[in-house]
């Protein structure tokens, strides 16, 4: 069996998926993406797949291997996020060539059913109020909600309250049972993380997304040290070797993204890399259904999986949906605040591959916006 063509495609809402087809009609899907720099990945893989063409798909390590090293400048996101799909997409095959779930593969299942949360907006405590009564009111035991929008380098009381207001909000709905955690995206520095947590510490957030940027690391032991609410990070580091600083500082969570750091392949050996730290896995995913699908089957499989993010019915999703690109939403039906295992070879999902091709008719241009403060200055979003 070789590798006979391999094709990519932009969808809306701001996606990209590939597609690998063998010699005997076997097909395996996979979803390189950088939200907002899409045909910079296609381009990617495109170079890669002149590597890939002609090659037996099964030999998922071996390509792995010369995919993330065979050239002399490796790494960061847009070469990673293009291994990433790609080897989605050979795991998807071997699972179809072998007739088993990619999870069966990867050692067998470790649990019955994955928790799931979803995300909530708002810019004021009712309308978070009401997110979150929505949430509740569909099964979800889990939420997460952006902590704050632009925010001053050190946060001013108002700035501080509002944080605090809206997380207060969701819990009062959300209860003691379940669970809110808290995305900081980046955009507070560590003088603004020092003000905010600490008053955030008694409404109980399930844990802070990356407090600071990937590139303050270096603070986060400190953060780590000055606060009982568990740090999660790791949307925006793409190999092992990046999660050792957060790992070593004491984060509780880590959040690769399959679509991002390496694929499963990867994500499966930064999973190991936690348990070895005590830390959780709970998988960036704010994508589509392929990405989800593959983040679905290393859950399945990982012994120190915490919690997986998803994206039916998130703000990006504008103009069209997760469930619009697959024949059966069946494997990604929500039940008490889960999602159950399902045994459906390779990926598990069926793509619909007529909606995709119609889809990426229209490609999508998608950017991600730019913020200033008020007084001009470039503000992180």
């Amino acid at each position: 069996m070789k590798i006979e063509r391999i094709e990519t495609f932009l969808v809306a809402p701001r996606w990209l998926f590939c597609r690998v087809e063998t010699d005997d009609g076997l097909v395996g899907w996979g979803e390189p993406v950088v939200e907002g720099r899409a045909e910079v990945v296609r381009s990617a893989v495109e170079v890669l797949s002149e590597y890939l063409i002609g090659q037996d798909p099964l030999r998922i390590e071996q390509h792995w291997q010369v995919l993330t090293k065979g050239g002399f400048y490796r790494g960061g996101p847009i070469l990673s996020s293009a291994v990433a799909g790609l080897d989605q997409a050979l795991w998807d095959i071997a699972g179809r060539a072998y007739a088993a779930p990619v999870h069966a593969l990867l050692g067998g299942p470790v649990r019955e059913r994955v928790r799931i949360y979803s995300w909530i907006g708002g810019d004021e405590p009712d309308e978070i109020a009401d997110a979150a009564a929505a949430q509740v009111a569909a099964g979800l035991t889990g939420v997460k909600m952006n902590a704050c929008g632009r925010l001053s380098a050190i946060p001013t009381s108002a700035e501080v309250d509002a944080v605090v207001n809206r997380v207060a909000a969701a819990r009062e709905v959300l209860g003691p049972d379940r669970d809110i955690a808290l995305d900081f995206h980046g955009r507070a520095g560590l003088a603004a993380v020092r003000r905010i947590l600490p008053e955030l510490t008694p409404l109980r957030p399930f844990f802070v997304e990356e407090p600071v940027l990937p590139d303050q690391a270096h603070h986060l032991r400190d953060i780590v040290a000055g606060t009982p609410i568990p740090v999660a990070t790791g949307e925006r580091l793409y190999g092992r070797s990046e999660f050792l600083t957060p790992l070593q500082a004491g984060v509780a969570v880590v959040q690769p993204d399959l679509s991002h750091a390496g694929g499963i392949s990867e994500v499966r050996r930064i999973a190991a890399l936690a348990e070895t730290y005590g830390a959780l896995l709970a998988p960036h995913c704010p994508l589509g259904p392929i990405s989800l699908a593959a983040s679905l089957q290393v859950a399945f499989a990982t012994p120190n999986f915490l919690i997986q993010e998803q994206s039916i019915g998130i703000h990006y999703n504008v103009g069209s949906e997760l469930l619009d690109y697959v024949l059966d939403p069946e494997p990604f039906r929500f039940v008490d605040g889960h999602i159950a295992r399902f045994d459906r070879p390779g990926l598990g999902i069926t793509v619909d591959e007529a909606a995709v091709r119609k889809a990426a008719q229209t490609p999508h241009t998608w950017r991600n916006p730019v913020w200033q403060h008020a007084d001009g200055s470039f503000a992180e979003w």
